[in-house]
């Protein structure tokens, strides 16, 4: 019996809203209550499902389905690990490499293999999986934000571009796979789950239009709206200063019933026809808001019957909690409801209104099976299981998954921070390895020095080198773009690098970064373009002494290759002596790729 039929939703209008709920908090005490006896049954009905599977063959189970079995003969693996096997999958091998169950598409992962994403397979009865865990965010948050029944919520969704393989299999971000099922365009009247933005503009691949028709209804229904949310901080901020950026075109829409012709998309057109209709008084509203300088509350201003933001600020999406409370004016909770990955989905915030310093997520024990590395160990001996990881310590997620992951290492630091019931509570710390990070996209210190080298090939000309650099994620703009404070050496300061050269080494750093980045940049709009500033000669040095006056240790000093720190910055940008921005965007396209190995 699968674990997900212990809670199925019976036919609507069989059960009251109440009911469901109700169910739905059940479950997850009965999950929470049982976390090592359900994490026992769903190793074994993984290893039972997918027992005759290439990949489980070749440590010779032999059918075994227990515990000790499984932690004895198989690996503890990563993405580049099974990355020839997934390829095999990728070009066309439909045999049963990793999933007794036919792979029906690859999920992107915005982790990245050699500079692209990572491809990660998935079977169809995981959207289900997927599903339930949705079905249970409400009744968490009705618990601690009355009626939200009475209204709708504000999201801005979209999807984003997909491309096939060889093989013809689907490869595509996990939320894309998700809006563009039948399970979310078909699914249940929900009085708890009604956004203002229609499906089409969510399912419209051109980011303005889908933008625009989003918050165009977001604006028409505004007394309406009682949460607002993205996927993403980042997301909720760029539709900010999309409405910074347009706001007289929507007013104007509004003001004559009309829609902008640059919205062509034949289904968003058909449906805003019954939604559009003249309302000056809305429309004078709109520019009276919008039209100054102080855009300090916009959010509770134009929406003011907001309870609170829906959109994730833990990791790296912290940056942008100020800036989240300078347009909700400080007054609106951030709520993070849920902890999934392209992988697997995990867990969910059983707090969910609480300060985002304090975010925690409860691992639910039926999505998967978790084990847990002690940071800084590399030993599979040391591996932890879910309910028996400690409080206060970091562990790496490892996770064995229904569609054939096994014993795979997620990437993801977690501190513990409590237990609800026996199952325990999660705090994200951060994505392994990673230096900088402005919405999905991650690039680690490898990858960032790599594209710095290949800049420096445009200085040799000049006699020009780069003495020290870091950089960092710089959010105050909208979109956030990468900065990079490079330190010079001219040994002719007569034939410096000149500002032209300077703007292609910025272009040339965004070429040599991974497909998510340069796919933020070209499609998704969601980065903006590559700043490097270059600092006095003796800035680094400068630097290095502050930190030896903060106690560091002058043998061990390293310069940062990321920085964060407010005095460090102020010390940085006083020593810039000229801004270089990348000319262009870098390039990419979602082609169909071969793989080899």
């Amino acid at each position: 019996m699968s674990i997900d039929s212990e809670f199925s939703s019976p036919p609507p209008g069989l059960e009251s809203w109440n009911e469901k709920s109700e169910k739905a908090l059940k479950f997850i005490e009965d999950m929470t209550q049982n976390t090592d006896s359900v994490q026992e049954r769903v190793l074994s009905e993984i290893l039972s499902q997918n027992g005759e599977t290439e990949y489980l063959k070749r440590f010779q189970l032999n059918g075994a389905t227990d515990r000790d079995s499984f932690k004895s003969k198989v690996p503890v693996v990563t993405y580049e690990d099974l990355q020839h096997d997934i390829h095999r999958i990728a070009n066309g091998d439909k045999s049963p490499i990793f999933s007794a169950h036919p792979i029906s598409e690859f999920l992107t992962s915005s982790g990245t293999s050699a500079g692209e994403r990572k491809l990660m397979p998935t079977i169809a009865e995981e959207m289900n999986r997927r599903q339930l865990l949705y079905s249970l965010l409400m009744p968490v948050m009705n618990l601690y934000v009355p009626d939200l029944n009475m209204g709708k919520g504000l999201y801005f969704y979209f999807i984003k571009a997909e491309t096939k393989t060889v093989g013809g299999l689907v490869a595509r971000p996990v939320l894309t796979s998700y809006y563009k099922s039948e399970a979310f365009k078909n699914r249940p009247y929900d009085p708890y789950s009604i956004y203002t933005s229609p499906d089409e503009a969510i399912l419209c691949t051109d980011s303005f239009q889908s933008m625009y028709t989003q918050m165009l209804c977001g604006l028409i229904m505004r007394h309406q709206v009682l949460r607002v949310g993205a996927v993403f901080a980042s997301g909720l901020l760029r539709a900010i200063r999309f409405l910074q950026l347009n706001w007289h075109h929507l007013a104007h829409d509004i003001s004559t019933g009309t829609l902008n012709p640059k919205i062509t998309d034949p289904s968003i057109k058909e449906c805003m026809s019954k939604i559009l209709k003249p309302d000056p008084e809305l429309a004078d509203f709109v520019t009276k808001e919008c039209c100054g300088e102080n855009w300090e509350g916009i959010i509770t201003r134009i929406w003011p019957n907001t309870k609170y933001l829906d959109v994730i600020v833990t990791g790296a999406m912290a940056q942008y909690i100020p800036t989240l409370d300078y347009y909700s004016g400080g007054l609106l909770p951030l709520a993070c409801t849920m902890y999934a990955s392209s992988e697997c989905y995990f867990g969910l915030n059983l707090n969910p209104i609480c300060k985002p310093s304090e975010v925690c997520y409860t691992i639910m024990p039926n999505m998967g099976y978790f084990e847990f590395l002690p940071h800084g160990s590399n030993d599979s001996n040391d591996l932890v299981e879910l309910a028996d990881v400690e409080v206060g310590k970091y562990y790496e997620l490892v996770i064995t998954t229904y569609a054939g992951l096994c014993r795979y290492r997620v990437g993801d630091i977690l501190q513990v921070t409590s237990f609800h019931n026996k199952a325990p509570q999660f705090r994200f710390v951060r994505r392994k390895n990673v230096l900088l990070s402005i919405d999905s996209d991650k690039t680690d210190e490898a990858e960032l020095q790599k594209a710095i080298e290949n800049a420096l090939n445009l200085l040799k000309e000049f006699n020009t080198t780069v003495v020290e650099y870091t950089s960092f994620a710089d959010t105050q703009s909208i979109p956030g773009h990468y900065v990079i404070y490079w330190e010079l050496l001219m040994k002719d300061n007569s034939n410096a690098p000149t500002n032209e050269v300077l703007e292609k080494c910025c272009l040339t750093m965004e070429e040599s970064l991974n497909s998510v980045y340069r796919q933020g940049r070209v499609a998704d709009n969601s980065i903006g373009p590559l700043e490097i500033r270059v600092v006095k000669n003796g800035t680094f040095e400068e630097l290095m002494d502050y930190a030896i006056s903060r106690g560091a240790s002058i043998n061990q000093y390293k310069v940062p290759r990321c920085v964060s720190f407010t005095p460090i910055m102020e010390l940085l940008d006083s020593r810039v002596v000229s801004v270089h921005f990348s000319p262009a965007t870098p390039h990419w396209t979602p082609e169909r790729r071969r793989f080899e190995g």
